[in-house]
């Protein structure tokens, strides 16, 4: 049976926040507010848990997972990044936007893409999320919270209790969040390449749109 941890969005309290990092620490999977929708974290080096994490959203090892990092200090363990790519995440940071990056090797392999060598990483712009990652004292591994077969986000940490109860160890309630994915920006080649259109705008960053 998934705690159930009503925080406050702009104020979240330290104590339910430090049990749900406790729980993440021992191997459980949490959902979490984040500035695009609810996701799904768990810890980076439990391999356990990230396989869980995959088999919840029914995805291969070809779908990259994401770790949300506090700030771009934490991203540069994880991610190789040169000036003209780092220039572009201050830019964008924090805010709703994933950056897929070459995976530096702090990063498990099984959790980076298997021929690509690549991961995803992101700094969000939330509250409850920042003060968590500050608690947790690292970053998270995490995936959108879409249901199997679905294509929309999930938003509702009550509806998200209901239906993954006992399949999550905790939700982190901050009440709702925007109901929309993040703005996925490949960052690998010579050139930015849109490959997601979400809620972060690409113009900040120079691109069109995909539409």
């Amino acid at each position: 049976m998934a705690q159930f941890f009503e925080v406050h969005p702009d104020n979240p309290q330290g104590r339910l926040l430090k049990q749900a990092g406790q729980i993440l620490h021992g191997g459980g999977i949490v959902a979490i507010p984040t500035d695009s929708s609810y996701a799904l974290v768990c810890h980076i080096d439990d391999k356990g848990a990230a396989e869980r994490l995959r088999q919840l959203r029914q995805v291969d090892e070809k779908h990259h997972l994401t770790l949300l990092c506090r700030d771009l200090s934490e991203l540069a363990s994880y991610a190789r990044v040169d000036n003209r790519q780092y220039r572009l995440l201050k830019h964008a940071t924090p805010g709703p936007y994933t950056f897929i990056l070459e995976a530096t090797k702090e990063v498990p392999r099984r959790v980076s893409h298997p021929s690509r060598r690549t991961i995803g990483l992101r700094v969000p712009d939330h509250r409850v999320t920042q003060e968590l990652l500050a608690l947790f004292g690292q970053p998270l591994l995490a995936t959108t919270l879409i249901g199997p077969g679905e294509e929309e986000p999930m938003n509702d940490p009550v509806e998200i209790r209901a239906r993954f109860e006992k399949q999550i160890q905790a939700v982190v309630d901050a009440g709702a969040c925007p109901m929309e994915p993040t703005t996925v920006v490949d960052l690998t080649h010579d050139e930015p390449v849109l490959v997601r259109l979400g809620r972060g705008d690409p113009a900040t960053l120079g691109l069109g749109s995909t539409e």
